[in-house]
């Protein structure tokens, strides 16, 4: 099984936004995303905090529903 490597918050984000996610409300570091087509994400990381890979792979695989494959693919840009 591929490693899933640490990032932070922005880096996640960013790989989130590519899968056409889009912050629908905002209070704090709390951000309510949705794409069509795709489950609701809570995404709770403040920009510069460091996020485990076992927490990137939740999100990514478990949360959103990807292969690990596409989701190592996503995190590379």
């Amino acid at each position: 099984m591929p490693n899933f490597p640490a990032c932070r918050g922005r880096e996640l984000l960013a790989a989130v936004k590519r899968l056409g996610y889009t912050v629908t409300r905002q209070s704090g570091s709390h951000r309510t995303m949705e794409a069509p087509g795709r489950p609701r994400l809570l995404f709770s990381f403040h920009d510069n905090a460091e996020v485990p890979p076992g927490l990137v792979r939740k999100v990514l695989v478990r949360d959103i529903g990807l292969d690990v494959d596409t989701a190592l693919d996503i995190l590379k840009g």
